[in-house]
């Protein structure tokens, strides 16, 4: 799929902001109102996040969404 690079480098920019905030993955979704396995999907890059989605993991991690981008286009 084209685009499954792109849902890689979002999982991971995910991943590191959860991290740096020194959360579980289950603490995280526990907050989005998430399944852990569904987190667990989203930081692998292995779905294709909605907006809706996006706008709840950013408020979720107290950052915002564009902070998920980064690095998206390089």
């Amino acid at each position: 799929m084209i685009y499954s690079s792109y849902y890689k480098k979002v999982g991971k920019n995910i991943k590191k902001i959860r991290l740096e905030k020194g959360m579980k993955q289950i603490e995280l979704a526990n907050k989005c109102h998430f399944v852990r396995q569904n987190m667990q999907r989203i930081e692998a890059g292995k779905t294709n996040l909605t907006l809706k989605n996006m706008l709840i993991i950013s408020k979720s991690l107290e950052v915002d969404i564009t902070d998920l981008l980064n690095n998206l286009i390089h």
